[in-house]
């Protein structure tokens, strides 16, 4: 292919894309780049496989460090295990991407997106999603493309594209936006709870942004003389759907209609549905019936027509009547419970959430500084988190059994959703210095669990006693679409998730959004539909809130008894040495004789945890003897450490010492310095002098005896 270069601008900010000269042998590849910011993205269609009945699509995104300019730790040097933050943004790849694809596409297609080079101002991801578009339109896979993401910050009033991380770090919003000619396909957003309408109008800013990038691709589809694929699905033989239609309809319709069966008992009567009516009539064709001959060779095709029959019984259902599967109204919520408490105090805060026949069960732990999260492998300005959120989703939550393996993508892509809520009201680290960390197990799942999560720890923020700034509460929406007919579904279960056409998460305050996550199953859509499932949000969110205040109101005043008390102190920075001391010692030093930890961070501040709090004033006050200015003419109590010719070294403080001269050791001329005092003894000095070096030249003279009477007393407390 020949080699092509376009660039496109937005506020300033251009966009360039790259074509022809890398990987010639992919299907398709681009790189594509903002400042120093590269990202060669590359898609591959290979044959489908026999058996397959879904499409095998691969999106894996990587960082090589080389892209700025560091070597891998550890002792291979090399990149392991991605970092949560690149699986995370293969997720942000693959959600836009995925529906965009024909249903009936079978293929396995891959798209490996690279970092190549990064700067500190922008952020890879968006021009990732982008870049994955390019890749599939130039491979020439078919696509109901093209596809663009922007991200979308919000500046003062001002929203701005493609911000800076800095500008991300500073604003009240980190939103991106995906989108095809359709509409928009995905939401992303953390924001500091901005009500519903500046998140709307975001979108909608956003999407405008996403077209100028579409329009954009298709004029690099012209320049190069590419057409874009549109291949004719297999033919289809109906046979086997009017057959299905035929015997089931009814019985189906049945189960569908009883509002008041669970999940597990619906699930049973639709199999048994699909076993003793579907495969018996077919069983009772005689044995060349071209019917019987298909589905004998093809088992799996009468799973897939039955479960494409109860997709659409189910979704006239909600059209046509305006009832769901278990009988509630469009925009009603499932039944909610919510508990604190619920396991000793060991365990420093619980919230268990239920909605319906979800359940989460969420645990709140905090720890000192020394726990956060070093973030040193990976691409990204952030070099520590100190809220961390991990959800667990065990097979028994939906009845299965299957080997326990470590987080997947969901399970990492449901944890970052609910911690990215959640962050928006934490204490600033100033006013509460814990790292906090929140475990969301999933006990019973359907549907929505990443926002039972989000309410399940907001609960066992507070159990915990985190003064967090408002409570927050989440909800998911979905959509069923059948032409012009648009149905919005609050709080979707399982089956409504599985056969729907949306899932969208919304999570935050009374006050406003904290956090959301749009994922569709069609081509797109319009701004409308997204911004009524935004308000009918709402007032989910506020019904669910109010189940949770009915539970506890408020964080609890005090923290567990088990949890560690934190004491801070600051001390100038040239003095962290004097703390830490030769190889550490004397920090080890304070930690062995008060069982207290020490964490000491580069600006001075020096935070002290025990599960003890006279532990932890115990070590405090130590550092703050080790690091006090001494002043002219105070009196101490002091340990000689060490005796030269001219005088001897008293420690007045662990890590601070001071000389006192052989002609200040007693009224009267001393011969020997071992004649007035021993390595051990201790005596009443006085501050004679701190000269320009910071030197302490001590006294034993001129001390008035009420001063010695009061040090020694000092000493004793």
């Amino acid at each position: 292919m020949q080699e092509y270069d376009k660039s496109i601008s937005f506020d300033g900010r251009d966009i360039r894309l790259k074509v022809g000269r890398f990987a010639p042998q992919a299907g398709g590849a681009v790189l594509i780049q903002s400042g120093e910011t590269c990202v060669l993205v590359a898609a591959t269609r290979a044959a489908g496989r026999e058996g397959i009945d879904f499409l095998p699509l691969i999106v894996d995104y990587e960082e090589k460090l080389y892209a700025a300019g560091r070597i891998p730790g550890g002792f291979l040097r090399r990149e392991g295990r991605p970092p949560e933050k690149a699986t995370l943004t293969s997720r942000l790849i693959d959600r836009p991407l995925r529906p965009l694809f024909p249903q009936w596409l079978r293929d396995d297609i891959q798209v490996v997106a690279t970092t190549l080079s990064m700067d500190e101002e922008v952020p890879p991801d968006v021009l990732a999603v982008t870049g994955a578009s390019v890749a599939v339109l130039l491979a020439k896979i078919p696509f109901y493309g093209p596809m663009a993401a922007v991200r979308v910050g919000l500046v003062g009033d001002d929203f701005i594209i493609n911000p800076t991380f800095k500008e991300i770090e500073n604003g009240d919003l980190d939103l991106v936006v995906a989108g095809s000619p359709d509409g928009v396909v995905m939401v992303e957003a953390g924001a500091s709870q901005l009500p519903e309408q500046d998140i709307i109008e975001a979108i909608d800013f956003g999407y405008e942004a996403v077209l100028e990038l579409i329009k954009a691709q298709r004029e690099v589809l012209k320049d190069l003389g590419i057409e874009q694929v549109s291949e004719e699905p297999p033919a289809k033989d109906e046979t086997l759907e009017r057959f299905i239609e035929d015997c089931a309809t009814d019985q189906i319709k049945k189960v569908l209609s009883q509002y008041d069966l669970d999940k597990k008992s619906r699930d049973e009567q639709l199999d048994a549905i699909k076993e003793t009516v579907v495969k018996e009539a077919i069983a009772s064709l005689p044995e060349d019936d071209p019917l019987k001959v298909k589905t004998t060779e093809e088992p799996s095709a009468v799973n897939y027509e039955f479960k494409s029959l109860t997709k659409k019984l189910m979704r006239r259902q909600i059209i046509e009547d305006g009832v769901r599967v278990d009988g509630r109204k469009l925009d009603e919520v499932r039944p909610i419970s919510c508990s604190v408490g619920l396991l000793p105090p060991r365990v420093h805060g619980t919230g268990l959430f239920n909605r319906g026949l979800t359940q989460v069960l969420s645990i709140a732990t905090l720890g000192t500084p020394g726990d956060a999260q070093a973030l040193a492998d990976d691409l990204h300005p952030e070099d520590e988190k100190r809220y961390l959120h991990h959800y667990n989703f065990p097979p028994y939550s939906v009845g299965e059994t299957r080997p326990l393996r470590s987080p997947g993508r969901r399970e990492i892509g449901h944890g970052a959703l609910a911690e990215r809520a959640l962050v928006p009201v934490l204490p600033e680290q100033a006013d509460f210095p814990y790292v906090i960390r929140v475990v969301s197990e999933v006990l019973s799942s359907n549907g929505s669990t990443s926002m039972g999560s989000v309410c399940g720890s907001t609960l066992a923020l507070m159990d915990a006693g985190v003064p967090i700034k408002k409570p927050v509460s989440g909800a998911a929406m979905g959509l069923i679409k059948e032409g012009d007919e648009v149905r919005i579904l609050t709080d979707i279960q399982g089956i409504e998730d599985f056969l729907g056409d949306m899932d969208f998460k919304v999570a935050g305050t009374e006050v406003g959004i904290t956090a959301l996550q749009m994922d569709m199953k069609i081509t797109g859509l319009s701004m409308e539909t997204i911004a009524k499932a935004i308000h009918q949000a709402r007032g989910a969110r506020i019904h669910i809130l109010e189940k949770m205040l009915a539970a506890i109101d408020k964080p609890r005043d005090t923290l567990s008894p088990y949890a560690p008390r934190l004491l801070t102190i600051s001390i100038d920075q040239d003095l962290i040495g004097l703390v830490i001391g030769p190889g550490g010692k004397t920090i080890k030093g304070i930690t062995e004789k008060t069982g207290a930890k020490i964490d000491i961070d580069d600006s001075g501040t020096i935070t002290i945890s025990a599960i003890e709090g006279e532990k932890a004033e115990q070590a405090k006050k130590i550092i703050y003897n080790m690091t006090r200015k001494l002043k002219e003419g105070d009196v101490y109590v002091g340990r000689v450490t060490r005796i030269i010719p001219i005088g001897a070294f008293v420690e007045v403080f662990p890590g601070q010492e001071g000389m006192v001269h052989i002609s200040q050791l007693a009224e009267g001329r001393v011969g020997k310095v071992e004649d007035e005092v021993a390595v051990g003894d201790e005596v009443v000095v006085k501050v004679r002098e701190v000269d320009g070096k910071g030197r302490l030249n001590l006294t034993r003279l001129g001390i008035h005896p009420d001063a010695a009477a009061a040090a020694r007393a000092a000493v004793s407390n």
